[in-house]
């Protein structure tokens, strides 16, 4: 939000808020050159670092500053400060035509007419410069305190063109037409079916379509018919409701072709309330509107029922009675053609081109006057060069014919000249001091003892100052760090200093709005004229942590991106990973895309490649027991599996007779391999088995 008591531009002064819309807060200010109250438009913060947004608001400015007519507002510039995007208005003192109508109720026949002319012929202005509002509403239309009918809110407005075409549906959706609903060519027709549902309104009090959600009410543009007004409001004219259903046809070709139309049958229904005059194109079988499950899709995505009004109903509510507006304010007669006569002005520009005769008289005694000064001059300079006036205008006078003098001014004057001004008139002239001084440069007199006009005796001695430098008034600009900015060009204009135009600069340590220092510097000695420049907070710069994971990018690489984009590396760890190659980033500690404050850390941890095989010092058990093979491999991560098992007279039952491998490294998870010892074969035994005699 816009603090109160700044300055955009070094010119315009905010004021107060007034007002609140979908993409900008707008403000009552002054415009402290002109001195006038303007509005000003200030987009909001939001959207200030968007591009779109902002290419939106500029497109806005641009369509309406070309826009001069009595029934738009009008828009008397459009800049940038410290990073604020704004446009400054006609403030209009009255009330929206919403607000009217809810007062009201419903507008008597000729309210509707009168308004609705006033409406039309600022919105025809538009249309004849190539500009579609799309978004003509009751909300941004406003009733002034005269009675003034003005459009605004061309914030969704474009240039019209053969081809241009919506990519979505634009305006508010109870006002808006078929084509706008389906996403389709917008027109000034398009226009002329908003102003048919503002006119349904005033005449009815209620819009004609109503729904649930905006996409219900877009679709009942697409395919409902409108009720017609008379079932609402039996007693309206009847040359009025078919005006209505004119502007509200599904089918732009059978609307009004132009406000010019529109506004010629709007005046015959004020003489002709109940005349059957309004004609209507018959309907064709191609009329009919068929919704694809596509552009149903589209209509669903295209509104927001969110949508914002640009101007706040309370806006306009200082001062308002609703006796300003009496059905009697609005005369027919006001709109007459006739207005301008030709014949009147025609007279009036003749009359322009006749001579007075008493100025010629006038005249010809003013040459003879002229002539005669001139004559009188001649002969004076002449007298005076062959010496017959010499003793006019010389000679010394009876002041100085007298002991006393008048002392003449010098101040101003070199040392030279001062000399010989005083001497000449029998003065003395000494300098005194040589001083800095505000008005005079260096080598002139800035001073004298006697003031100029005083008498006083010959050779009285005079005694001056000489300016050694010309300096302004040094001011210490005062600490203005952490005041909002409208507390500190407040006390900077304190100390006397000039404030121009701030800096908006990021800052981790100081909000939005707040002052970080000044240029000069606080402390810093300055003239009064020196103009001081405020760095103003925009909050925290907003850094997007770039993506170092995956994509093959190396730890040096990712190093480098992080701190590109003015972040911090943190800490960077290793670790052995089977699924990243060595050297690349596995995880950081911000995830990349997120948006962050300017040196926010970010830690990463980077792949040392696949662990490798760890080995194992294989250790003999030969001639001990199974147990102990088995419970020593399973303790180092190897497996031992029993091979065979075999008579042997050295080694006792359960002992083991060999093993492979028996010595040296092997990896864990590797199998040692085992002969067991069945003990030594008696006698009575087969001999199918193998016999160790080791």
């Amino acid at each position: 939000m816009v603090k109160d008591g700044i300055f955009l531009g070094n010119r315009y002064q905010v004021l107060s808020k007034i007002g609140a819309g979908g993409m900008a807060d707008v403000y009552k200010g002054k415009d402290t050159m002109l001195n006038r109250f303007v509005a000003i438009k200030v987009l909001k913060k939001e959207y200030r670092e968007d591009e779109n947004f902002v290419r939106k608001f500029r497109s806005e400015a641009q369509a309406a500053a070309g826009l001069l007519n009595p029934n738009i507002v009008n828009v008397y510039d459009v800049g940038e400060d410290r990073g604020l995007y704004y446009m400054v208005m006609e403030l209009v003192e009255g009330i929206t035509l919403k607000e009217y109508i809810e007062r009201k109720g419903r507008l008597s026949h000729k309210e509707v007419i009168s308004i609705a002319i006033q409406m039309c012929t600022g919105i025809g202005a538009a249309h004849a410069a190539n500009i579609i509002h799309r978004d003509i509403k009751p909300q941004n239309i406003i009733i002034s305190r005269d009675g003034k009918v003005k459009v605004t809110d061309f914030g969704i407005a474009r240039a019209a063109s053969s081809n241009t075409i919506s990519s979505n549906a634009m305006g508010s959706v109870h006002y808006s037409s078929p084509e706008q609903a389906r996403g389709g060519f917008s027109d000034a027709k398009s226009d002329i079916y908003s102003i048919g549902i503002t006119l349904y309104e005033m005449a009815t009090g209620r819009v004609p379509f109503d729904g649930d959600s905006t996409v219900s009410v877009a679709i009942k543009h697409l395919q409902e018919e409108i009720t017609p007004p008379s079932e609402y409001v039996p007693d309206i004219p009847y040359s009025l409701e078919q005006i209505i259903l004119k502007c509200t046809q599904k089918n732009g070709e059978r609307r009004y072709s132009n406000t010019s139309d529109l506004i010629q049958d709007l005046k015959r229904s004020l003489v002709d309330p109940d005349g059957d005059f309004v004609v209507i194109p018959p309907l064709r079988s191609a009329d009919t509107v068929i919704i694809t499950d596509e552009e149903l899709d589209n209509i669903r995505d295209s509104y927001d029922d969110e949508y914002d009004d640009e101007y706040d109903d309370n806006e306009y509510d200082d001062g308002y009675d609703d006796d300003e507006y009496d059905d009697d304010e609005y005369d027919d007669d006001e709109y007459d053609d006739d207005e301008y006569d030709d014949d009147e002005y025609g007279r009036k520009k003749r009359g322009s081109e006749e001579v007075n005769p008493r100025m010629n008289k006038i005249m010809k005694i003013l040459t003879i006057v002229v002539a005669v000064i001139i004559v009188f001059i001649a002969i004076f300079a002449i007298g005076k060069a062959a010496g017959i006036f010499k003793g006019f205008g010389s000679g010394i006078t009876a002041e100085e014919t007298e002991d006393k003098v008048k002392v003449p001014n010098v101040v101003g004057k070199t040392e030279e000249e001062a000399k010989k001004i005083l001497n000449d008139k029998k003065l003395g002239f000494k300098v005194v001091a040589r001083k800095e001084s505000k008005k005079y440069e260096e080598g002139l007199i800035s001073k004298q003892s006697v003031e100029p006009g005083e008498k006083v005796k010959k050779n009285t001695m005079i005694e001056v100052v000489v300016s050694s430098k010309l300096v302004g008034d040094q001011i210490t600009v005062p600490n203005v760090a952490g005041m909002d900015e409208a507390e500190a060009q407040k006390t900077l204009e304190a100390e006397g200093l000039k404030v121009g135009t701030s800096e908006a600069v990021y800052s981790d340590q100081y909000e939005e709005g707040i002052v970080i220092g000044t240029t000069p510097a606080s402390g810093s000695k300055v003239s009064e004229d020196t103009k001081i420049v405020m760095q103003v907070s925009k909050g925290s710069e907003k850094i997007t942590v770039p993506n170092v994971v995956g994509n093959g990018i190396g730890y040096l690489k990712g190093q480098s991106m992080i701190k590109s984009a003015k972040l911090k590396v943190g800490t960077v760890t290793y670790e052995y990973d089977d699924s990243v190659p060595e050297g690349k980033v596995v995880s950081q500690s911000v995830a990349g895309g997120k948006k962050v404050s300017a040196g926010t850390t970010v830690d990463i941890l980077v792949s040392r490649g696949k662990k490798p095989e760890e080995k194992v010092s294989i250790q003999s058990f030969v001639g001990r027991d199974e147990e102990e093979l088995l419970d020593w491999a399973y303790a180092n991560g190897l497996n031992a599996t029993k091979q065979s098992e075999e008579y042997s007279n050295n080694y006792p039952e359960g002992m083991i007779i060999s093993m492979t491998p028996s010595s040296g490294n092997a990896s864990k998870g590797s199998t040692i391999k085992y002969v067991l010892s069945l003990g030594p074969k008696s006698s009575g035994q087969g001999g199918s088995d193998s016999e160790t005699d080791e």
